[in-house]
């Protein structure tokens, strides 16, 4: 009889066993869901705060290109003011030469054409450039029309004749338009 006991208590043995290795299975189971949930949770939050960062960093490039381009714009319009203040010193250098020409007194004819000359080469090298208008063909991004004069020849016509004022353009802006008078 013990033999049958034995014999019986050996299957109820391996069962509670298999029981046993059962639940542990579950449990490392249900312990590897939970991991593999809290790593793909981990996942999903680096994966956003790395997306955070990188849009911050793009952000603040754009900002630091924006701040140098808004620089340089300023240091532009301050130097454009500036020649632009120095336009009518030209005007009046031009003035003088051309008064010049017809006197006598050479010295103050080299003085003034130096000057001038040292003057404008100055301002070439920051970017000033003379509109050459007069026989060109009118265009209205380069030249104001003051006035319309009847055309000496038919070739004149809708040609620039004459040049009332000098225009100029910096580093291809135009800040002053060339006043002139155009065949009509």
């Amino acid at each position: 009889m013990e033999e049958k006991e034995n014999i019986q208590q050996e299957p109820q043995e391996q069962a509670a066993e298999q029981n046993v290795k059962t639940r542990k299975a579950a449990k490392k189971e249900s312990k590897t869901d939970q991991l593999s949930k809290q790593v793909a949770e981990l996942s999903d939050k680096l994966a956003k705060e790395k997306d955070d960062y990188v849009r911050l960093m793009a952000e603040f490039e754009t900002f630091r290109r924006r701040s140098a381009e808004d620089r340089i714009n300023m240091v532009g319009a301050a130097a454009a003011d500036t020649i632009k203040g120095l336009l009518p010193v030209l005007d009046d250098c031009e003035r003088a030469l051309q008064i010049l020409q017809t006197s006598s007194d050479e010295a103050a004819r080299e003085g003034t054409t130096l000057i001038y000359t040292k003057l404008m080469d100055y301002l070439k090298t920051r970017g000033l450039a003379v509109i050459e208008a007069k026989g060109q063909k009118f265009d209205t991004d380069f030249h104001e029309a003051v006035t319309q004069f009847p055309a000496p020849t038919p070739e004149q016509k809708g040609f620039v004749i004459d040049v009332i004022q000098t225009g100029y353009t910096l580093n291809g802006k135009v800040i002053r338009y060339a006043k002139v008078v155009v065949g009509a």
